[in-house]
């Protein structure tokens, strides 16, 4: 390497490590710093929800249930009508009671569908109350309750997809 180019690249070197550290920082501690700390607001207890919605929930919880129940009554007929479909043809006499037993099954479960539909759309009007500053609190008790249902109307579907599945489509 030519000296004459290494030169400038050291003379600047050198006068950065003479100059004094007059523009940095200091390390020293801050004002802010030894200003006392406040503690964090607690957070709110929670509010329990107004008693007409407890009795609304408790509603539906039950009629969820009931839908269940009923599905569940209905279900043997609709498997042992499936089972015995199975590998029919479309529009055969076992395929057309199959159906007609599927369809049954649908309509037990009715209460559990609609009391989930009717939960979910209670959740949003709180949310948005809640939201809005018009209530506070309530929302767990409507989630609890709609995991309920909702855990129902899964296996309700899980249910009767199994007993469409044994069957020709058309």
């Amino acid at each position: 390497m030519n000296p004459r180019r290494l030169l400038p690249y050291l003379a600047l070197f050198l006068s950065g490590c003479a100059s004094t550290f007059q523009g940095y920082p200091s390390l020293a501690k801050r004002a802010i710093e030894d200003a006392p700390i406040s503690e964090a607001a607690p957070q709110p207890s929670p509010v329990a929800p107004e008693p007409e919605l407890v009795q609304n929930v408790d509603r539906l919880t039950a009629q969820a249930q009931a839908g269940g129940k009923a599905f569940d009554e209905a279900w043997p007929a609709a498997d042992r009508a499936t089972q015995a479909a199975a590998g029919s043809a479309v529009s055969s006499e076992a395929w057309v009671v199959a159906q007609t037993a599927l369809s049954a099954l649908e309509s037990a479960r009715n209460d559990s569908v609609s009391a989930l539909a009717s939960l979910d759309v209670l959740y949003v009007e709180r949310s948005n109350a809640v939201s809005e500053g018009k209530v506070s609190g309530g929302i767990d008790t409507i989630e609890a309750a709609r995991g309920s249902a909702l855990a129902i109307v899964d296996s309700q579907n899980d249910r009767i997809d199994s007993l469409k599945g044994r069957l020709a489509q058309p």
